[in-house]
């Protein structure tokens, strides 16, 4: 699954009318980051600078999927700061090509970026090459009850991020039949 996917789904429905957030304690998110081996601390002010690029990206996922309201809507940002906040984040970490030259040429890049600016150059980056690519035809946003996730369309008739999201829809609409 692409980068700017799993990013966008750290966030999800948790069943009992509220969102989950992989990203909501500073242990979750070093775990999802990696940001300890990543040399990121895991403090307070990295941690909501990769929420609000989180919410970036999926507010760029729902302009392109046209979702409607759902449960995460109020989180969303409206398209230009996303577009905004995305950019900045992707401009943070300027690179230069560097050549070393011991037995054969090599290129390598180096910045003098912070580790936390670069964490969030490498998914704004992410999001930015998915969106831009040929892949984002096919983004959808799951049509199962209260779900809020983004898929990739892998098949024509798919409408929903997972089986689980079919079956509760299915399940949704038998009731509302038999009981309307």
């Amino acid at each position: 699954m692409a980068l700017a996917l799993e990013f966008a789904r750290t966030v999800r429905y948790d069943g009992h009318g509220g969102l989950t957030d992989a990203l909501a304690t500073p242990e979750g998110f070093a775990a999802w980051t990696g940001a300890v081996t990543a040399g990121v601390e895991p403090d307070e002010v990295s941690r909501q600078r990769v929420i609000e690029l989180r919410w970036a990206v999926r507010s760029l996922f729902a302009h392109v999927t046209r979702a409607n309201e759902r449960l995460d809507t109020p989180y969303l940002l409206d398209f230009e700061s996303a577009l905004k906040t995305v950019n900045d984040a992707a401009a943070r970490v300027p690179r230069a090509a560097q050549l070393d030259w011991t037995e054969q040429p090599r290129l390598r890049y180096e910045d003098s970026a912070a580790p936390v600016d670069r964490l969030l150059a490498t998914l704004a980056t992410a999001a930015i090459e998915f969106l831009a690519s040929g892949t984002r035809e096919e983004l959808r946003a799951c049509q199962g009850p209260r779900c809020i996730r983004y898929f990739v369309k892998a098949h024509a008739r798919q409408e929903w991020c997972n089986p689980s999201c079919g079956n509760r829809a299915r399940v949704s609409r038998h009731y509302h039949r038999t009981r309307d």
